[in-house]
């Protein structure tokens, strides 16, 4: 069974060996359907040998023209009813073309207008300065970059997928890891309370005096304190000046409350 594509090659094979009169090629120029021509040659006038008139066809008019015109400068083959070319002058009346010498002729001198009785799909929308063969060249390799399109397209799909599924996981295992932290507790009055009191206290024993009137401590005062404290644990959590100050005020008032 032929495709509509075989079947077009076929006809387009066919056309370079049907021998054609005249007027029947001018009127296939002009766009007839082959199924067609006999109906519109029976209404044409002709006008002067071998030319002839549609009135609702105006182009059948010059491609006449055109071909008869062709032929007396010998620049395209005439064949008379057996389809002989022939070197010497033949009667308008009786001229017919071969389907191969005006297909040349009509790339050669016409390129831009080329009928789809004896050019395929291809050969008529390619410009003249693009031969067939690379612009099938060029659909084998847009075909192929369609093709990898494709191709990378369901990789990226999948790639998508994967990376969904590995977000999923993310989030499955910090929720996992949140249940397992236990939130920080505040601290509640009594706990607050008895800590401040004991850094009142040692505050109280640093700066204080034994009952021999010495120093309990090599610090002289509080500032000393915070100064050292920085020295030594500045950048841990609670270990700033102000801070120290505040907290310190704090236990003073916490103990002498007490």
């Amino acid at each position: 069974m032929n495709t509509p594509n075989s079947y077009n090659s076929c006809e387009q094979v066919k056309s370079h060996f049907t021998l054609y009169p005249l007027l029947h090629a001018a009127l296939l120029w002009c766009g007839s359907p082959p199924n067609q021509v006999n109906s519109h040659a029976e209404k044409a006038t002709q006008i002067i040998p071998g030319v002839f008139l549609l009135p609702y066809m105006t182009c059948l008019e010059p491609r006449c023209r055109l071909i008869n015109d062709a032929i007396d400068r010998g620049v395209l083959p005439v064949c008379r009813e057996k389809g002989y070319p022939v070197d010497d002058h033949v009667a308008p009346a009786r001229r017919h073309l071969r389907g191969q010498d005006l297909r040349e002729w009509i790339a050669k001198e016409h390129p831009n207008d080329k009928p789809a009785f004896l050019f395929d799909e291809i050969e008529r929308k390619v410009h003249s300065a693009i031969s067939a063969e690379a612009y099938r060249a060029l659909e084998v390799d847009r075909d192929a970059a369609r093709t990898e399109l494709k191709r990378s397209k369901v990789l990226v799909q999948e790639l998508a997928k994967e990376r969904d599924g590995l977000l999923a996981e993310t989030a499955a295992l910090k929720a996992c890891i949140e249940k397992m932290t236990p939130a920080p507790r505040e601290l509640g009055d009594r706990a607050e309370t008895t800590l401040l009191n004991i850094i009142g206290g040692l505050l109280d024993l640093m700066l204080g005096k034994s009952p021999a009137g010495r120093q309990q401590s090599v610090f002289d005062n509080q500032s000393a304190i915070i100064s050292t404290l920085l020295g030594h644990y500045e950048g841990k959590p609670g270990i700033a000046a102000r801070t120290l100050e505040e907290k310190f005020a704090a236990a003073k008032r916490s103990l002498a409350s007490s």
